[in-house]
């Protein structure tokens, strides 16, 4: 996915964006970049390739090159930004947050007016400067901006730096959070609001579907006001949003304790909770999932596995599922006290492919475990996401919930997507059945949707759940 970070103030600021930057480290492996302007260079701009290495540590070196009053920059899992952008509007540095599904169409079309795009490797356009083309269509910022998120399809958010300041702008549905936070002697704005806290910012406002706005040290001026309506994605919660994080006034590690609690609470209501030793969770979103699991049913929690997160990168990301497996198995260290003779119920954010989960399960018997019960905080993905990046690389099929119910039934199984979506369906427990045969689990049940919605305390219509639902 990726997140952005940019401060404007009567003092330096290139720490600031530095360390803000970084705490977005979460969110991306590919790419990070850092712009800023000074009075004395003008503008400068420093790209790293960071899937090996962590953003703070290819940036140092720069931090002494770099200077001045406005800066941004972004963690990236999709093209190399910020862009240096020079146009009829001037010169700026843009960075950009989102998926443009339409990215070709725009592409061909703004070519046949006589543009130009640097192409990338198999003359792809990086989608921020295809972006910043749509906003350079127009005679100011705010309305080539406003133009780009009418015509973009998918979501984008946007930071601008200017020489007249900071112009950010929320994806027209508000998918993804922009917040806007300040000290006394400027502002910042952050994708996580934990970013600018841990600098000393104070919370100031965030923006709201679409909401443009120009940032000075002197104020926040709204360029055009947010819309209506509002999807903001529902996995920011469950899985990518960092615990300390809060979107649209919840909080990330608040939510997945009641999401465990609720999800415990719904299967003591059914007579299903299984009997076992501890209940755990998948490190490191699974956790406080499993912690509130633990609290309401009463079973102990424990840490079977522990994650060794000082060297290795997000399992997921890769393009390599084989790579992605061996990954996600080295970074788990077990405790084999925990786990020989022991019967587990592990809860995990979400269940993708499963792939990973299989060796995982694997790896518990082979080392003594009893059983290993899984059960997931979210409900079955049904859907690869068409807004963000989240299962952007996996095709529908490879889904593991789809991929069971073409087994089970064929094409047809589509026509009852709501009963195997539902655990009390009897092709519901088929598709549950089915994939604990696979996977190995002992037991398996997801998290419904309605109990989901109602950890995160939002109205439904305010959420993306397209990929357990299907509905934009």
């Amino acid at each position: 996915m990726g997140g952005f970070f940019g401060a404007i103030s009567r003092r330096d600021v290139i720490l600031d964006v530095f360390f803000g930057t970084d705490y977005h480290s979460h969110l991306g492996i590919r790419r990070g970049g850092m712009a800023c302007i000074s009075p004395e260079v003008g503008f400068q701009r420093v790209i790293h390739n960071i899937e090996n290495t962590p953003f703070r540590t290819k940036f140092e070196e720069d931090l002494d090159d770099l200077s001045g009053r406005a800066a941004i920059g972004c963690i990236s899992d999709t093209d190399p930004q910020p862009m240096l952008i020079r146009s009829h509007l001037g010169t700026y540095a843009i960075s950009t947050i989102g998926v443009i599904n339409n990215a070709e169409e725009l592409s061909e079309r703004l070519l046949r007016h006589g543009g130009h795009f640097d192409a990338m490797t198999g003359g792809r356009v990086n989608t921020t400067e295809l972006v910043a083309a749509l906003i350079d269509c127009e005679g100011s910022f705010a309305e080539g901006i406003r133009r780009a998120q009418q015509e973009i399809d998918g979501s984008c958010s946007i930071l601008l730096l200017t020489k007249e300041g900071l112009i950010a702008a929320r994806d027209r549905l508000g998918r993804l959070p922009v917040l806007v936070g300040r000290d006394d002697e400027g502002y910042c704005v952050s994708f996580e609001s934990f970013a600018f806290t841990k600098l000393g910012y104070q919370a100031h406002s965030e923006l709201g579907p679409g909401e443009i706005v120009r940032i000075t040290p002197e104020g926040v001026e709204q360029l055009a006001p947010p819309g209506e309506r509002m999807r903001v994605c529902s996995f920011l919660w469950s899985y990518y949003g960092y615990p300390t994080a809060s979107y649209e006034g919840v909080n990330v590690e608040v939510m997945r304790n009641v999401n465990g609690r609720y999800m415990a609470r719904w299967e003591k209501e059914r007579g299903s909770l299984p009997d076992v030793h501890y209940v755990c969770g998948v490190p490191d979103s699974g956790v406080a999932h499993a912690i509130g699991y633990s609290f309401e049913s009463g079973v102990p929690y424990a840490r079977p596995f522990i994650k060794y997160t000082p060297t290795w990168p997000r399992s997921f990301m890769s393009g390599s599922q084989a790579i992605r497996s061996h990954v996600a198995r080295m970074k788990l260290i077990p405790v084999h006290e925990l786990i020989q003779h022991k019967r587990l119920l592990f809860v995990d954010d979400s269940i993708v492919r499963g792939t990973q989960l299989e060796g995982t399960v694997r790896y518990l018997y082979e080392n003594g475990a009893k059983e290993v019960h899984m059960r997931s905080a979210c409900p079955p993905i049904m859907y690869g996401c068409r807004y963000l990046n989240f299962t952007r690389s996996t095709s529908d099929t490879d889904l593991i919930t789809r991929r069971t119910m073409i087994e089970l039934e064929g094409p047809s199984a589509f026509d009852h997507f709501d009963e195997y979506c539902d655990a009390s369906s009897d092709r519901g427990r088929r598709m549950r059945e089915n994939i604990c045969k696979k996977l190995g689990f002992a037991s398996l049940e997801f998290q419904p949707l309605d109990c989901l919605v109602s950890a995160i305390g939002l109205p439904e219509e305010s959420l993306c759940t397209y990929c357990w639902s299907g509905k934009d």
